[in-house]
């Protein structure tokens, strides 16, 4: 991606993540699940906690150490059983995981697409 004025082949700075946000973020702390979308992954299911969410994204921590940048997920949250009608399912992917203390990570996602069985919409879209 190059604006009009920069040289052909000159590198682009690459903006800081807190610029890259579509949305605020709020501190919150609720059950999430998460499973992998793709067959290529072993199956899992991860029971965690966000730490904080918005419109487009979730950030949690979990002691599991096989995600990685560019996984696709399932991902319900909030969290409570699996026959919840509160609980949304969304297809998201990993955009970042840090090294937290104690043996944890830090997992972001990004939602991609709310699933529904009545719709499909844009993560952060109400569906009709």
């Amino acid at each position: 991606m190059e604006d009009s004025g920069s040289k052909p082949g000159a590198p682009i700075a690459e903006a800081p993540v807190s610029e890259l946000r579509r949305a605020r973020r709020a501190k919150i702390t609720k059950q999430l699940r998460v499973r992998p979308s793709e067959p290529r992954d072993d199956h899992f299911e991860d029971l965690s906690a966000s730490v904080n969410a918005s419109k487009h994204g979730i950030y949690f921590t979990t002691r599991r150490s096989n995600y990685y940048k560019g996984m696709r997920v399932f991902v319900t949250f909030p969290y409570t059983s699996a026959h919840d009608p509160m609980s949304c399912e969304y297809l998201a992917e990993v955009v970042r995981i840090e090294g937290l203390q104690n043996g944890k990570f830090g997992v972001a996602v990004d939602l991609k697409m709310t699933l529904n069985m009545n719709s499909q919409s844009k993560a952060g879209h109400p569906a009709r």
